[in-house]
C-alpha cells in the first residue's frame, strides 16, 4: 500500500520530468509542447524508504510515454547518470528523482509484479483525519502464477543499461527487462522477449488505453 501526502512539489513532477524527457532517446512527441500527465501507476518497495512511481506522459501530438520514476531521501550511489533531479517535498522534505530504469529498488518491483502476477500499490491519502483508498489512474498486473516458481525472485545485480528504439534495455544479474518507452499505435514490445529461458509481462489500462498493453516485459537468465 503506497502512503500519499497531500504535499506541494517544487518544481513539479511534470516540470522536473520536463527538463529530462525530451533530451532522452527514445523520446517522441513535440519538443516545445508541454508535457501532459496522462495517468500513473505506483509499486511499494519493502522496505518503504523509495517512492516508486510510473508516469505516463505525453508531448503535444506525440504518443504516450512511459517514465518510470523512483524517489529517495538520499542521492542512490553510483547512479548519478539515473538522476533526473531534485525536488523539494513540503512533507517529506528534499527528495532526489531517479529514473527507475537505474534504480534497483523499481527493477526489483517491476520484475516481482511480471513474474509473480502482482499489481499496482494501493493507494492511500489522509484526508480530514482519516485514510482514504485513491482510485489509481492506471491499472496494471504482471502475467506470472502468483505462487509460482519465479516468487523466489533473484537479487538484483549490477545494472547495465542500453537503448532500442523505443524501449530500454536493463540487464541486472540474472534479470532482463525491457521497458516500452513510446506507447504508439505501434508495439516496441513485439518480437522483443529478453534473452533468457522464460519471460513475463507486466501489462495495464487507463483511460485513453481501455484494451490491455504490454508496458514491461522481464526475464530471468537461467544458470
Amino acid at each position: 500500500m503506497a502512503l500519499l501526502h497531500k504535499a506541494d512539489l517544487t518544481p513539479t513532477k511534470i516540470e522536473l520530468l520536463s527538463g529530462w524527457v525530451p533530451s532522452q532517446p527514445w523520446f517522441s512527441g513535440e519538443a516545445d509542447a508541454p508535457l501532459e500527465n496522462i495517468a500513473a501507476y505506483r509499486f511499494d518497495d519493502p522496505d518503504g524508504e523509495v517512492g516508486i512511481e510510473t508516469i505516463l506522459v505525453s508531448a503535444g501530438t506525440g504518443p504516450v510515454l512511459q517514465v518510470p520514476v523512483t524517489y529517495r531521501n538520499a542521492p542512490l550511489a553510483g547512479a548519478d547518470a539515473a538522476l533526473i533531479g531534485t525536488t523539494e517535498h513540503s512533507v517529506l522534505g528534499k527528495r532526489w528523482v531517479y529514473d527507475g530504469a537505474g534504480d534497483p529498488v523499481y527493477l526489483a518491483a517491476v520484475a516481482t509484479a511480471a513474474l509473480t502476477g502482482g499489481r499496482q500499490a494501493e493507494l492511500q491519502i489522509e484526508i480530514d483525519g482519516e485514510m482514504v483508498l485513491r482510485e489509481p489512474t492506471a491499472v496494471v498486473a504482471g502475467s506470472g502464477a502468483p505462487g509460482g516458481p519465479a516468487v523466489a525472485l533473484p537479487a538484483v545485480g549490477e545494472i547495465s543499461i542500453s537503448e532500442a528504439p523505443g524501449t530500454t534495455v536493463v540487464a541486472a544479474g540474472p534479470l532482463r527487462i525491457v521497458v516500452a518507452r513510446v506507447l504508439g499505435d505501434d508495439d516496441v514490445l513485439a518480437n522483443r522477449a529478453p534473452d533468457s529461458a522464460t519471460h513475463e509481462v507486466l501489462a495495464g489500462t487507463w483511460t485513453e488505453q481501455p484494451s490491455l498493453r504490454t508496458l514491461v516485459l522481464v526475464g530471468v537468465v537461467a544458470d
